[in-house]
């Protein structure tokens, strides 16, 4: 991307909100959706700094279209809130399906060097765009597990969601069936990883639907070091069966946000 079209990027991702209302008008929005289309193209991406919130000031290399929320720095506030409340210097995070790895960025700059961050993300793109911003931003404590977590290791079918509908692809998912974006994956356990490497303290969850699956694979994890969880819900069903297997394994649930569920060890 040459220089002004990062200079028309960040632009886009800075005044975005005003131009969605634009591109809404009948005669005007065809034509500041083709201009954008012509001088920015779909799929590229820039480097920003976080404006706001918990990542103020971190590098991201965000899609001018819809890498305003990250841009903002006001994406899941209940998430960022928890993070700050209960990560201390020296301690270990987990950030399961950790996308471009916001969570992650925050979550190192809070432990510092003297802690840890395991991002996991399966998503081979994502994942190699995750660790660009964890070299950007000099973490190096904080690394990338290119795995899908689930609730035995092996290989699982991972469907990656068509960049047309999500340019992060933040709605991948493992899947049963075969599909044009389907690839598979290496799977592993929280109780295996954590056998071998520094255990969590605290652990945020978003798998788009597999997070009761995430978490029969941590039992040992949960009865042993009870970490505290922020995790999100992605259906009623998930959200009663983990209420369920938190309190078999003693702790204590309260929403935090819209859909996202807080596990304190009691």
């Amino acid at each position: 991307m040459g220089a002004s079209q990062e200079r028309l990027a960040q632009f886009l991702l800075r005044f975005g909100a005003p131009l969605a209302g634009l591109r809404r008008l009948p005669v005007l929005g065809p034509c500041v959706r083709w201009a954008g289309a012509k001088l920015v193209p779909k799929d590229k991406l820039t480097w920003v700094q976080v404006q706001g919130g918990a990542g103020k000031g971190l590098w991201l290399r965000l899609n001018p279209r819809t890498g305003t929320s990250y841009f903002d720095g006001g994406g899941e506030p209940e998430v960022q809130r928890v993070l700050k409340e209960y990560l201390k210097t020296g301690m270990t995070f987990y950030d399961v399906g950790a996308n471009i790895g916001l969570f992650s960025l925050i979550a190192a700059r809070l432990v510092g060097e003297k802690g840890r961050v395991v991002a996991f993300e399966a998503d081979p793109e994502i994942a190699a765009r995750l660790r660009e911003h964890v070299e950007r931003n000099q973490f190096a404590w904080a690394r990338v597990e290119e795995k899908a977590v689930w609730c035995e290791a092996g290989t699982v079918r991972f469907a990656r969601t068509d960049p047309t509908t999500s340019p992060d692809r933040g709605l991948g998912h493992v899947a049963e069936g075969v599909g044009a974006e389907t690839i598979a994956v290496q799977a592993i356990t929280l109780d295996e990883f954590a056998e071998k490497e520094n255990a969590p303290d605290l652990i945020k969850c978003d798998v788009e639907g597999a997070e009761v699956d995430v978490f029969r694979g941590a039992r040992r994890l949960l009865r042993e070091r009870h970490p505290t969880i922020v995790c999100e819900m992605h259906s009623d069903a998930n959200r009663r069966a983990l209420a369920k297997m938190f309190e078999e394994f003693e702790y204590g649930c309260t929403d935090c946000g819209t859909n996202q569920v807080l596990a304190l060890p009691r």
